[in-house]
C-alpha cells in the first residue's frame, strides 16, 4: 500500500469514527432537551398527566403542607404547588420556560428557578424576572378535603 493509499484509508477511518461520535452526541442532547408534549410539540408546555398514568390522581400533599404565600415542588411529578392566598392552591409546571431548569424554591410569593434566577408569580406562574419570558404552564390539581391530587 503507497503513503497516499494509507493516508487516504486513515482518514476513512477517522471520519467514520468521528460520524460516529456526533450521533452518538446528538443522542445524547437530544434526551436532555428541552422536552416535548405527548403530542409531540416541544413548546416546553406540560400537559395534565404527563409522564405516566399513575401520576393522575395520585395525591400529592395535605393541603397543610402547603405554607400560605409559598410552595413545594415535587421534582417526580414535575409539578409545583403554591397557595397564594390562604385555601386557594395552584400547580404550575416545575420546569422553567427559559432553559428547561427544575424550580426549586417558592417563597414570599415567588417560584425561582435556581439556573439563571428566573421568577414567577406563585399565583399566576408568569415571570416576574430574570431571562425567562414565558409563563409556567398550569397544570391541573383537585383539592379534595385536606388533600391535594393530581387531576
Amino acid at each position: 500500500m503507497s503513503a497516499t493509499q494509507e493516508h487516504r484509508s486513515l482518514l476513512g477511518r477517522r471520519t467514520v469514527v468521528a460520524a460516529v461520535g456526533a450521533a452518538g452526541a446528538a443522542a445524547a442532547l437530544t434526551a436532555c432537551g428541552g422536552g416535548s408534549d405527548e403530542k409531540g410539540g416541544s413548546d416546553g408546555a406540560e400537559q395534565p398527566g404527563s409522564g405516566g398514568e399513575q401520576q393522575g390522581g395520585a395525591v400529592l400533599a395535605a393541603t397543610a403542607d402547603i405554607p400560605e404565600g409559598g410552595g413545594v415542588v415535587f421534582a417526580a411529578q414535575k409539578v409545583v404547588v403554591t397557595q397564594p392566598k390562604p385555601g386557594e392552591f395552584k400547580a404550575f409546571s416545575s420546569t422553567c420556560t427559559h432553559q428547561g431548569c427544575a424550580v426549586k424554591d417558592v417563597s414570599a410569593g415567588t417560584i425561582t428557578c435556581p439556573c439563571h434566577n428566573s421568577t414567577f408569580d406563585a399565583a399566576t406562574g408568569s415571570p416576574t424576572g430574570g431571562p425567562a419570558t414565558q409563563p409556567l404552564p398550569a397544570r391541573e390539581i383537585a383539592v379534595e378535603g385536606d388533600s391535594i391530587r393530581l387531576a
